[in-house]
């Protein structure tokens, strides 16, 4: 009776264990494939920002929007006043779509720019149905690539594309690039990328971990590869695929990179960042001591001023001569 008695309340704590890392990783799993703070806004909404947009302010010249059906997907495009060098394809993150992302074409001035959402969730959730899980970049880079052969077979070369992509869409442009550079055709004209999670594993670890280190994160490795099994399972995608580092092993990419590194970064580990910049022939890295998404905030003016150094480095003003082509695009 005695060792019964001893034995219950290791069986118990045992069981509360265990019970806390199923439900934990059933839950940060669903957070995977069907992030919980998403809300996508309603239309009239999307049309007023996209408005705004298109009158310019702020030294930002606006310009004009435009929509095409692109394989199932709705592509928008947004054309400058006068001729521009090339286009910034904005990739969104990890629980956005393209309104929260059409912001970002104002650090670009001197481009045009094409904004998609991933699976067309927006529109599914609109209409009260069940929304195309997130895959973590797998299916979502291979959407990418096919925008980039679109605008490709539009007249628009390769090299007068770039990609910019902040959290999971910086992942995704990064897998979408290193398919891109494997088909042979030559790099594109540049990336811009802030905060990419290494994998679906390694961002669910982070998102048991939180925003501060406590005793029982010794579960998190397994709650973090557990739950990424699991929406792999429920999204249909090998969770391997989303592993920047595993899909980047032997490359040397040769698109010019931009990468602003939240050196503080729990969600994208700092380390990982380096790894992935030093992957790329040409890049320039500034390491920023802030946590996700905050770069821009920390840099102030100097955020969009590194921006356009590059974008006039990828794209010379005079757009007769070297990589942004012979001639101008509308």
């Amino acid at each position: 009776m005695r060792r019964v008695v001893w034995f219950l309340p290791g069986l118990v704590s045992l069981l509360g264990i265990v019970g806390f890392a199923g439900w934990k990783t059933r839950a940060v799993a669903r957070e995977l494939v069907d992030p919980p703070f998403y809300r996508p806004q309603p239309l009239a909404r999307v049309e007023a920002t996209y408005r705004e947009l298109a009158e310019g302010q702020d030294g930002d010249p606006g310009g004009t929007w435009s929509s095409e059906e692109v394989e199932g997907l709705q592509l928008w495009r947004f054309t400058r006043p006068t001729p521009s060098p090339g286009v910034a394809l904005l990739l969104h993150g990890f629980g956005d779509d393209r309104w929260g992302t059409s912001p970002a074409l104002k650090w670009l001035p001197r481009l045009d720019a094409a904004i998609f959402t991933y699976r067309r969730r927006d529109d599914a959730l609109r209409r009260g149905g069940p929304a195309p899980s997130v895959t973590f970049g797998v299916m979502e880079s291979r959407e990418v690539v096919r925008m980039v052969h679109h605008l490709e077979a539009s007249g628009l070369p390769r090299r007068r594309i770039l990609l910019l992509g902040r959290s999971l869409g910086a992942s995704v442009g990064l897998l979408a690039l290193a398919e891109l550079e494997r088909e042979g055709q030559g790099p594109l004209a540049g990336i811009i990328w802030e905060g990419a999670p290494a994998s679906a594993r390694s961002f669910a670890e982070r998102l048991v971990r939180g925003p501060e280190d406590r005793w029982w994160h010794l579960l998190a490795p397994p709650i973090g590869a557990a739950a990424a099994f699991a929406a792999g399972h429920m999204g249909g995608y090998p969770p391997e695929e989303t592993d920047l580092l595993r899909r980047l092993d032997g490359s040397r990419l040769h698109t010019p990179s931009l990468c602003f590194l939240a050196a503080q970064d729990r969600l994208a580990p700092p380390d990982v960042q380096r790894s992935v910049a030093a992957h790329f022939q040409t890049g320039r890295v500034i390491e920023v001591p802030t946590w996700h998404l905050h770069c821009a905030e920390a840099l102030g003016p100097d955020y969009a001023g590194a921006i356009r150094t590059a974008v006039d480095t990828w794209f010379p003003l005079d757009t007769g001569r070297g990589p942004a082509g012979p001639r101008p695009i509308r």
